[in-house]
């Protein structure tokens, strides 16, 4: 059930011990009615709560460590070697591929810096592979440096199909991959229909019970942990659904839901689970060790941890982390847009396994896929465009990607539309992801795609739309929506409110500011019955808080 800010109850809006913290900003029976026919800035009131408590507030999740090393500066490495010292020609015929390859090997081995690639347009007839750590692929401007690949990923690297003849190249893969060596061979090894995940390490220690919100763990020993370090917390998925109904909020509707059956995908035992869903996996850095039992989080948890759920922190196998690319534009062969799933892969940018990285200033023209997150986290991508023909996903965030942030993006008017039979779906998240921010954006074309296998704790803000994209996701992987999904100061020009205003089927969400909309009905199917504890405020108006994010990073402790 949808809730106005005017008519929710403090117990309802902030829930157990916390709704002693909310009595100052909701008060009286006739403080509410006022509100009804004066609202205050709601925006402000329930900034000033998450205050009080920012890691539980109930509708609103903490994303102000959203980004690139928890949101800071991208750093500025000095450039070790040009990609025309290994062979790259700007001539429009050399295959400047291995060129490329090469550079950043060379950067790689002697331990990080930049590789330039001067002006000029670069023909490319395979993929860039990333492996390498503090690493970053820069050009010379968006307007000055293209990389126009001539083969889709089909052709220049290797199909990837599934048995249904759906192409995984429709929503992963990238012209310019980052991604470990060894991740790319075991996916290679299993013709990647097996993992795409972290390859982990040891377990360091096993948990203890703790609440949604704290940073300091009881842990079995904390000598094998050392301050600074990336870990995993991993937590096992049981086959009683607990915890993804503890994703979901917690509401009626998400103990009632019939998992196994709606869900068999995140299921375990279902028979259908996903492997990559067998654990829910964050990874998140150690910032302080106390004596041998006690581990300090850098980030707090977005969910509890409970007995019923063992938890425990492990290495991090190899991966990629603080490398980039930067100043660019990756031009994809124009081919025309395929049917739905049957993409051949001309795409831009993937992240998966990897952590504090970053796209700065990039451009992508003509993709299937445009910037992809696959179990990527604290990414930043900064300044980013799709453009040319229709897209697939412009942008999508899914397989437990967490905390990454999209800042000043925009996806513009396509040159040629959305085929019949195809789809374009915008801002994509899914697959039980948390943390991910989207800000500072324009949308000529898609919408705000949540993409089923219950994402979590995921904020846009401060967004200009059309809103003319296709929400989708498998029928077999469950709710659209976890908990705490917020749409903040979302301006629609189409008058479409379809899946932006989603207080009708996302529980314990927030949807506040939204501009332009004919109505608040999101479109969307309802995945749980009942009273879903959601917020629909300020509807029509903006807000005074303009960027959900931004006010987050200010009055961050």
């Amino acid at each position: 059930m949808r809730q106005d800010l005017a008519k929710l109850s403090r117990r309802t809006l902030f829930g157990g011990a916390a709704a002693a913290l909310a009595a100052p900003a909701f008060t009286s029976r006739a403080a509410a009615e006022s509100v009804t026919t004066r609202p205050p800035d709601a925006s402000a009131a329930l900034l000033d709560q998450w205050v009080l408590a920012p890691g539980s507030h109930p509708q609103l999740p903490d994303i102000s460590r959203a980004g690139y090393r928890l949101g800071a500066r991208l750093p500025r490495p000095n450039v070790v070697t040009r990609v025309t010292d290994h062979g790259a020609r700007p001539d429009g015929t050399t295959d400047c591929a291995p060129a490329f390859n090469a550079a950043l090997r060379a950067a790689g081995e002697r331990g990080g810096g930049v590789v330039l690639v001067p002006r000029g347009t670069y023909l490319l007839a395979s993929p860039v592979f990333v492996h390498w750590s503090n690493v970053v692929l820069r050009g010379a401007g968006r307007e000055a440096t293209v990389l126009h690949f001539s083969r889709t990923l089909d052709d220049g690297y290797r199909p990837a199909r599934q048995s249904n003849g759906n192409s995984r190249w429709s929503w992963t893969g990238g012209q310019v991959w980052f991604m470990a060596a060894e991740r790319r061979a075991r996916s290679e090894a299993e013709d990647f229909a097996g993992t795409e995940g972290w390859l982990l390490g040891d377990t360091l220690a096993e948990v203890g019970a703790a609440s949604r919100g704290q940073r300091t763990l009881m842990v079995s020993d904390t000598s094998g942990l050392r301050v600074g370090d990336m870990v995993m917390l991993e937590s096992d998925n049981p086959p009683d659904a607990s915890l993804l109904t503890h994703l979901a909020g917690e509401i009626p509707g998400a103990r009632s839901y019939d998992w196994p059956r709606r869900a068999p995908q995140l299921v375990t035992g279902s028979g259908g689970q996903y492997i990559q869903y067998a654990s829910l996996q964050w990874p998140v850095r150690v910032e302080a060790i106390l004596g041998d039992r006690l581990v300090v989080l850098a980030q707090p948890l977005k969910y509890d941890l409970r007995p019923g759920w063992p938890a425990r922190l492990r290495a991090l196998g190899p991966t990629v982390h603080d490398s980039g690319v930067e100043q660019l534009t990756i031009r994809n062969e124009p081919v025309a847009m395929t049917a739905h799933n049957k993409h051949p892969g001309s795409n831009g940018v993937c992240f998966q396994a990897v952590h504090d990285c970053w796209a700065s200033d990039v451009r992508v023209e003509n993709c299937d896929l445009g910037f992809g997150f696959t179990y990527a986290k604290s990414t930043t991508l900064s300044r980013v465009v799709v453009g040319g023909r229709s897209a697939h996903h412009s942008f999508a965030c899914r397989m437990q990607s967490h905390d990454n942030l999209v800042d000043e993006f925009e996806i513009e008017a396509f040159t040629v539309p959305v085929p019949s039979g195809a789809v374009h779906h915008g801002l994509n998240v899914e697959g039980l992801s948390s943390g991910n921010v989207w800000r500072r954006g324009r949308m000529a074309e898609g919408t705000f795609d949540t993409h089923r296998a219950l994402p979590f704790e995921n904020a846009r803000t401060d967004i200009t739309m059309v809103n003319n994209g296709r929400v989708g996701g498998s029928a077999a992987s469950g709710p659209l929506f976890g908990a705490r999904i917020v749409h903040w100061n979302v301006r629609v020009t189409g008058g479409s409110a379809y899946a932006v205003t989603i207080a009708d089927v996302a529980p314990r969400s927030a949807t506040v500011g939204v501009q332009g909309t004919n109505g608040t009905a999101s479109e969307l199917p309802p995945d749980f019955a009942g009273d879903l504890e959601s917020l629909l405020v300020q509807q029509g108006s903006p807000p005074r808080v303009t960027d959900l994010y931004a006010a987050q990073r200010d009055r961050r402790d």
